[in-house]
């Protein structure tokens, strides 16, 4: 992923512009991954697992249009899908309570899994939204075109889209495009953040987020989705290491057994994994631990939400 270079204005007496981008969608539609190609960096966890985005996540964007500097708050919500349990209610009410306020609202959608059931409700209450309203169709580099165009065409027809972009989240092809695009639509303003901050997020969460992330990818459907990682210690040595204590949350005695594998494998490799991004993204030695705990009613726990940064929802 590229590198995003700070407009050289950005701390000058001249104009900026800022402005807050929701990227919504339907489950698993790649909005993490366009967030983090918009921001030039990762910022927030993906996975084929679906609905992994729990919190609103910011990402941070910066770009410069025609000698102005422009910064983006990009609100990465959570996927949008019928709510049954509270923590499916909490997550929804995220998403659209990231959208409130945006200068432009990106739905981004999957071209060939498309998710219907899904995506017609998200349409039908886009429809009827003040926000101005930009559909973005992913993965270019794997779709057939003429089914493409044609499925842009009849979501146009249902949704008064400002304007229609055809990207890959994945490679990149197509973001400049869109990214010049959403930076002129960000209003003449100050910047709400430093230009070296990428993302609202504590490191303490960030670093819980990308453990989760190891969980899914190491597990693949041998866990389900009812998971949780909790931050227990974040902790700054003298030495400038950071020491991470981490508890990963199952619901069953069977799952914590696939989490621990044989001989404690599984969670030494996912423990492993996890240690080597974060000392990727925080730039310092890390001493992670990490344990398990099975919590049958974990999801109707208002102490988990809150670390999750995710609202107690009835």
């Amino acid at each position: 992923m590229d590198e995003q270079a700070p407009p050289s204005s950005a701390t000058s007496s001249g104009p900026t512009r800022c402005g807050m981008v929701a990227v919504i969608g339907a489950p698993n539609a790649g909005k993490s991954t366009l967030v983090n190609q918009l921001v030039g960096q990762k910022v927030a966890i993906t996975s084929a697992k679906a609905q992994t985005t729990r919190a609103r996540m910011l990402g941070i964007a910066l770009h410069e249009l025609a000698g102005v500097p422009v910064q983006m708050i990009l609100v990465d919500t959570p996927g949008i899908f019928a709510p049954k349990r509270r923590l499916d209610r909490a997550m929804v009410s995220a998403a659209w309570e990231g959208a409130e306020a945006a200068d432009a609202v990106l739905l981004l959608v999957d071209p060939i899994k498309q998710r219907r059931h899904e995506l017609e409700p998200l349409l039908e209450a886009l429809a009827g939204r003040p926000e101005r309203k930009i559909l973005v169709l992913n993965k270019v580099d794997r779709a057939k075109k003429e089914p493409m165009l044609a499925l842009a065409q009849e979501l146009g027809g249902k949704v008064d889209f400002a304007e229609i972009y055809f990207v890959s989240a994945l490679t990149g092809d197509g973001v400049p495009e869109l990214k010049d695009a959403l930076a002129g639509m960000m209003p003449e303003g100050e910047w709400m953040y430093p230009e070296d901050q990428v993302s609202d997020a504590s490191e303490r969460l960030l670093a819980a987020e990308i453990t989760r992330e190891q969980l899914y990818q190491q597990l693949h459907e041998e866990l389900p989705y009812d998971s949780a990682v909790r931050p227990e210690r974040y902790e700054v040595r003298k030495d400038g290491s950071v020491e991470i204590h981490q508890q990963i949350v199952v619901t069953r005695d069977n799952q914590r057994a696939i989490v621990l594998g044989k001989g404690g494998s599984k969670i030494k490799a996912i423990g492993a994994a996890a240690r080597a991004e974060l000392i990727e993204v925080l730039g310092v030695p890390v001493h992670l631990y990490l344990h398990v705990k099975v919590l049958e009613n974990w999801a109707e726990d208002k102490e988990v939400f809150e670390e999750m940064g995710l609202d107690w929802v009835r």
